[in-house]
């Protein structure tokens, strides 16, 4: 069966993809590639299409390893695969063969690698969780374990595109009372005290602050291309009651 994945030039040389909704065997509201076990699908539905992924990252279905994320900053190093899922939204790892990995529904994927010393990472960034240190934490937790800064090549999958990412006045006020710099994040939404967001360009201004050799969004709206991905915010507009979740992996 066949699945469809972009990559990026950025991470050459590491078995990665950001997957989309395509192929796979799950019906109705979750039609496609549903990854996420958080989701109302049917569970074997959702094994057989992260075995699909395994397959096509070259690992077992173990090896693809995921967690419970939260929208928090927390990221967990693994060097092997685990039965419970641990609480976390972000994933570093030094050891071969370990396909770490996020799902999403309009929240960025960003998957990072250190060529020269063979180091990767994998966050699931929200607005919350990029506001509160999750991409800075990534690129933290590889240093520990002997990734360099400089070497740190960062590409955002498939995510909410800012002009289908409208938000109320909380949520900016939330933003300027943190910085006010961050103001340059938002545009005029179509009803007063409404905002349009950009998360993408958040994310790469803080990737860029960390120094590290370089970032990239390859761009795609989850929001937009219903065809080919999930989108929570698509899904909350339309009235459906749940979601899927697109998956996005690297490995060493």
């Amino acid at each position: 069966m066949s699945i469809c994945r972009y990559t990026s030039n950025k991470l050459d040389g590491f078995e990665h993809g950001f997957f989309t909704r395509l192929g796979g065997i799950s019906t109705g509201i979750f039609e496609g590639l549903n990854c996420g076990s958080g989701s109302k699908d049917d569970c074997d539905k959702i094994q057989f299409n992260r075995q699909l992924v395994a397959a096509e990252m070259n690992v077992n279905g173990e090896d693809l390893i995921t967690v419970h994320q939260e929208h928090s900053a927390r990221v967990v190093v693994v060097d092997s695969s685990f039965d419970t899922l641990t609480r976390a939204d972000a994933i570093v790892t030094n050891t071969p063969n370990l396909a770490i990995s996020v799902l999403t529904a309009d929240c960025l994927p960003v998957l990072f690698a250190d060529k020269k010393n063979n180091i990767i990472g994998v966050a699931h960034a929200g607005w919350k969780g990029a506001l509160n240190g999750v991409l800075e934490n990534t690129v933290h937790s590889m240093a520990t374990i002997g990734a360099d800064l400089g070497n740190i090549e960062a590409a955002i999958g498939p995510c909410i595109s800012p002009n289908n990412y409208e938000v109320g006045q909380d949520f900016f006020d939330l933003f300027i009372e943190r910085n006010k710099d961050f103001e340059i994040y938002f545009s005029e939404g179509v009803e007063d005290e409404k905002y349009f967001f950009n998360l993408p360009k958040f994310a790469l201004d803080k990737l860029c602050k960390l120094k590290i050799a370089g970032a990239e969004w390859i761009e795609h709206c989850t929001y937009h291309q219903s065809d080919k991905f999930y989108s929570y915010r698509r899904s909350q507009h339309l009235g459906e009651l749940d979601y899927g979740r697109q998956i996005s992996s690297i490995k060493i």
